[in-house]
């Protein structure tokens, strides 16, 4: 009984310790997140993404960077563009690059990783949203809906899922003062609410990591660089993992040795193809477009965590020791009063039934 009274406590030491250091870059995160919800125009990314030109896929990831949505969040958004008139490939590109280029997770990332992979995986992201666009641009003809649900049918059941349906109310001119009420009420509410959680699961399980995975295991069965990434993509195409959850469990890894071409692999795969979001994903992309979408994904996360390692290699890092242990330091006042914010900002979002439109 002591024993297990032992490794819980353990757990939880790491995952505070997680949490610490992640808490003040998600609330930062979160707010800018915030600021873009206020003073976006909402009918900004609409307006751009029509037809399947290569323009219209190049706008669609250029936009989903600083979109505030999560990886089930930006379904419902991907819907709406598609009952105004965007094509495929456009939304194609939109699913990738809203969710896993995020400010909330280029935040987390630079928390708990370190620069270089802050940098390349948004970078890869984005990349990887233009090359899946256009390749699915070409997988048949824009109106062909063979095996494609009705836009307007489909739009509406997403849209109407979404906490956010209210496009049929007639809005009053916003001050500038109610904008910000307005962004900060999603930021710390909606969206909170859709990714607090994950985040959560996503620490817990750095938790567990960390005290139940050792590097002598990593080293035993995932040294081969080859290896380690198949495993990682085949973990991660049927797990529900956000861009901001999937950080501080890929960083526990990353302490135990994992590389970062398999930790690349794991952030990119995770959030752009999980098992909760792949059949609105058929619906919206034909059977076609969906298997090509899924094959392009992983292609080019394969491709990327096999550059990724040799890069670190030229640059004369060790591809099993990337992250620097003693980044990872215990949290001053700032990061314990942001830890304790962040838990009470999420236990609040899930008792909070107010959506902001």
């Amino acid at each position: 009984m002591q024993e297990v009274t032992t490794i819980f406590s353990n757990v939880l030491l790491a995952s505070w310790g997680v949490l610490l250091e992640s808490a003040p870059f998600v609330l930062l995160g979160f707010f800018i997140a915030g600021l873009l919800k206020a003073f976006l125009p909402e009918n900004f990314v609409a307006n751009h993404l029509g037809g399947n030109r290569t323009g219209s896929i190049i706008k669609a990831s250029l936009f989903g960077i600083p979109i505030p949505l999560c990886s089930c969040g930006v379904l419902p958004a991907a819907a709406g563009l598609k009952k105004q008139g965007a094509g495929k490939g456009a939304i194609a590109s939109f699913l990738i690059s809203t969710p896993e280029t995020g400010v909330d997770s280029i935040a987390v990332s630079y928390a708990l990783l370190d620069p270089l992979m802050t940098v390349f995986r948004p970078l890869v992201a984005f990349f990887m949203a233009i090359a899946t666009g256009i390749a699915v641009s070409f997988s048949g003809k824009q109106h062909d809906n063979e095996d494609v649900a009705p836009a307007d049918n489909m739009s509406a059941q997403a849209t109407c899922a979404s906490p956010c349906c209210c496009s049929h109310i007639k809005k009053k001119k916003m001050t500038v003062e109610d904008k910000l009420k307005n962004g900060m009420n999603f930021a710390f509410g909606d969206l909170l609410k859709d990714v607090g959680l994950w985040l959560f699961i996503g620490i817990l399980l750095s938790g567990l990591i960390s005290v139940f995975v050792s590097p002598e295991m990593v080293s035993r069965y995932l040294s081969n660089e080859y290896l380690s990434m198949a495993f990682m993509l085949v973990l991660s195409v049927p797990l529900y993992v956000c861009a901001t959850a999937s950080t501080p469990v890929v960083a526990a890894l990353a302490l135990k040795g994992i590389s970062p071409g398999a930790a690349l692999v794991f952030l990119l795969v995770g959030p752009a193809t999980n098992a909760a979001s792949l059949p609105v994903i058929f619906r919206l992309l034909g059977r076609k477009a969906t298997v090509i979408y899924l094959l392009v994904i992983v292609v080019i996360s394969m491709l990327a965590g096999v550059f990724i390692n040799a890069l670190y290699g030229y640059l004369g890092y060790d591809i099993s020791n990337w992250v620097n242990k003693g980044v990872h330091e215990e949290g001053g006042i700032v990061s314990m009063a942001a830890s304790v914010v962040l838990v009470l900002l999420v236990l609040k979002s899930f008792f909070t039934h107010k959506h902001v439109c």
